[in-house]
C-alpha cells in the first residue's frame, strides 16, 4: 500500500505540473520527482541497514565483520531496475541452444578442459562427477570465468532485501554472505557477482555456497571468485554429487519416435528402461536401442515438431542447479559436445516464436475458460498448464504433445 501511494503521489505531482505549466515544466519536474524518490529510498535503506545490523548480530555475525561489509554500501537503484524489468520474453529452446552450445562455446570448452585437465580429472575421481559436465556448467554460468559478474554482492543483496519482491529470501542470502565473510573465505569488496547475488565462476548463491563449497586447493579458503577456478569447479562437482549424480549416466540421449507415437506418454512420470522404450519404437538417432543406463522418460522441449530425448536421473540432478529445461539441455548437450559428441540431429520448428508473458497468461485464461483448468493464471508453463494444453489438443484432434505454442493460442482465440 505504501509503495502504491508513493507512486500515485508522484504521478499526481507530474499531472499537476502538466495542467498548470505545460509539457516543458513537466519535463523539468520529472527528474526532480525521481530524485526525490531515490533520496527517500536511500534514507529508508539507511534505517533498514541499522535495523538489519541487529538481526545479523543476533545470528552470529560479529560487529566488526558487519561494519566492514557495510562500509560504503548504499541503496542501488540499478539492481531494483533490473529486478523489476526482467524481460517478459523467453527464448525458444533452439534460440537458447544456438547461444548456449555455439561453436565458439564448444571450442572454448574443449580448450578449458584441456587447460585444466589435471585438476578436473582429480575432481572427477574424488566426486564421481563427469568433468565435461562441470566444465559445461562453468561455460554457461560465466563463459569459463570470463564474466563472473562485477556487482558488489553485499550491496546487491542488501538492496534486494530492503526493496525487493522477495525480501525474506534475499535477507537470508545476505546473512549467508556475511557468514562467508565471517569465515574469512574472501573480503567484502572482493565478493563480486551478479546483480542478484550469484557468485564466482559457477555462480553459487550464498546459501548454496555455505552448504556445498569446498577448499579443493587446501589453502584454507573456499575461493570461488579468484583467477584459479579450482575451488569453484570442485564445489560444483560436490553440489552435483550431493544431489545424486551418477557417473557415466547421460543426462539424456536424442531419440526418434515411431509413427503413431502416443504423445501423452512424453511426460516425466512415464519412466521405463530404454530397452522397453525401444520395443515401442523409441530408439536412438542411429536406429539402435539406447543403452539401459537406468529408467528414462521422453522429453519433447519443442513438442512433436522438434527434437525428442530420453532423459535419465542425471537430468533431474542438473535441474537442482537451474530448473529450466532449456538450461539442463544446454548443460547436457554442451558437455556432450565438449566430449566430442555430435550436434542435435533433429530440426527445430524455427518458424515459431516464444510466447510473451502476457500471451502465456492469455493462454492459461482461455484454456481455463474452455474447461481445461490450468489451476492458476501466472504466466508460467508448468505441468498443470502442459496437461491443460494436452487436453485441449485432444479435443481438437491434435497430437497431445503439451507444447504451449503460438499456434495453440491462436486456435484458442
Amino acid at each position: 500500500m505504501q509503495r502504491f501511494m508513493l507512486f500515485s503521489g508522484a504521478m499526481a505531482m507530474m499531472a499537476a505540473v502538466t495542467l498548470h505549466s505545460g509539457p516543458q515544466a513537466m519535463a523539468q519536474a520529472a527528474p526532480a520527482v525521481v530524485n526525490a524518490e531515490l533520496a527517500r529510498k536511500a534514507r529508508g535503506f539507511t534505517d533498514w541497514s541499522r535495523d538489519f545490523r541487529g538481526r545479523a548480530l543476533a545470528q552470529g555475525i560479529t560487529a566488526a565483520v558487519f561494519d566492514r561489509a557495510f562500509d560504503g554500501i548504499a541503496y542501488d537503484p540499478e539492481v531494483i531496475r533490473r529486478d523489476r524489468n526482467q524481460s517478459e520474453f523467453t527464448k525458444t529452446i533452439w534460440a537458447y541452444l544456438d547461444t548456449a552450445v555455439s561453436d565458439l562455446r564448444v571450442s572454448n570448452g574443449k580448450a578449458a578442459l584441456a587447460r585444466h585437465d589435471a585438476v578436473l580429472s582429480r575432481i572427477e575421481a574424488d566426486y564421481g562427477v563427469d568433468k565435461e559436465v562441470v566444465v559445461a556448467i562453468w561455460g554457461l554460468e560465466s563463459a569459463y570465468g570470463t564474466f563472473k559478474g562485477s556487482s558488489d554482492v553485499v550491496q546487491s543483496l542488501a538492496t534486494l532485501a530492503y526493496d525487493g519482491r522477495r525480501g525474506r529470501f534475499f535477507e537470508a542470502q545476505l546473512i549467508a554472505a556475511l557468514k562467508i565473510l565471517e569465515a574469512g573465505d574472501t573480503d567484502p569488496r572482493a565478493m563480486d557477482g551478479s546483480w542478484a547475488g550469484a557468485m564466482g565462476h559457477t555462480q553459487f548463491i550464498p546459501t548454496s555456497y555455505l552448504t556445498h563449497a569446498v577448499d579443493f586447493t587446501g589453502d584454507g579458503k573456499r575461493d570461488i571468485w579468484g583467477d584459479d577456478p579450482t575451488d569453484a569447479l570442485a564445489s560444483t562437482a560436490a553440489y552435483l554429487k550431493r544431489h545424486g549424480w551418477q557417473k557415466g549416466q547421460p543426462w539424456g540421449v536424442e531419440v526418434t519416435l515411431p509413427d503413431g507415437f502416443d504423445y501423452a506418454r512424453a511426460n516425466r512420470d512415464t519412466r521405463m528402461l530404454p530397452s522397453d522404450w525401444a520395443r515401442q519404437g523409441v530408439v536412438g538417432v542411429d536406429g539402435a536401442a539406447v543403452t539401459d543406463h537406468g529408467r528414462a522418460s521422453v522429453l519433447l522441449p519443442a513438442g512433436a515438431q522438434g527434437a525428442a530425448f530420453l532423459v535419465f536421473d542425471n537430468f533431474a540432478v542438473i535441474e537442482r542447479y537451474n530448473t529450466a529445461d532449456a538450461y539442463v539441455i544446454g548443460v547436457g548437450h554442451l558437455a556432450d559436445r565438449i566430449a566430442g559428441g555430435a550436434p542435435i540431429r533433429a530440426e527445430w520448428p524455427r518458424g515459431d516464436r516464444a510466447l510473451t508473458f502476457d500471451e502465456r497468461r492469455e493462454l492459461q485464461r482461455r484454456l481455463t475458460a474452455k474447461g481445461f483448468d490450468t489451476k492458476g493464471i501466472d504466466g508460467k508453463i508448468g505441468p498443470l498448464t502442459i496437461q491443460a494444453v494436452r487436453q485441449f489438443q485432444r479435443s481438437v484432434d491434435q497430437a497431445p504433445d503439451g507444447y504451449a505454442s503460438l499456434a495453440i493460442l491462436e486456435k484458442l482465440r
